[in-house]
């Protein structure tokens, strides 16, 4: 009976704590982002065109005409960086990336998010314990961003040195998959 009841508990205990994990980790049947449902049956930019914590980037996408790309088969991991990561650039640097005439820049910036395949936040957090600390990925513009973790969290680290913070991982995609950050990532 005793050892029934130790095992109860145990596996309570094993079952509370995986639950926990993968909560953080966004592992949950059409998770919400920004108050919108994001589905596994739709592309990355169907999703995102829903997230109204993500309209500026949508625009961007756009505006550096990636939407095909991004509504292609992939697979593709996008770190999707939010309004308010976008907010944190100095004043008018959105305005001016979205500008014809900047449009290699902008796709500079934005496959600078993008990496080829499906990497989890798990496939990340297994890299970094892998890796002694830190993983690093090959993005579609040709950078690099490497990965920490900071208790929990996933942390990117630029080329230049800046950092952003996964707050939502793990949100599944047709052709991919999405971790939003709360900061853009600049290349080199």
């Amino acid at each position: 009976m005793k050892n029934t009841l130790f095992a109860s508990v145990a596996l309570a205990a094993l079952a509370f704590s995986t639950f926990g994990i993968t909560a953080q980790m966004g592992d949950m049947k059409d998770p919400m982002v920004g108050g919108a449902a994001m589905y596994p049956s739709k592309t990355i930019v169907e999703n995102a065109v829903n997230s109204p914590i993500h309209t500026t980037l949508v625009a961007a996408v756009k505006a550096a005409g990636l939407v095909d790309t991004l509504n292609s088969a992939g697979p593709f991991t996008v770190f999707a960086p939010t309004n308010d990561a976008f907010n944190k650039l100095p004043a008018g640097t959105v305005d001016t990336l979205v500008k014809p005439e900047n449009k290699a820049t902008l796709t500079k910036i934005l496959t600078y998010h993008v990496v080829s395949g499906k990497i989890t936040g798990k496939d990340i957090a297994e890299g970094i314990k892998a890796g002694g600390g830190k993983y690093e990925m090959t993005t579609v513009e040709g950078g690099k961003l490497t990965a920490t973790m900071k208790g929990k969290k996933i942390v990117l680290t630029d080329e230049k040195g800046g950092m952003a913070m996964v707050t939502i991982g793990n949100v599944y995609q047709s052709n991919g998959v999405i971790h939003v950050v709360d900061t853009v990532l600049m290349p080199s």
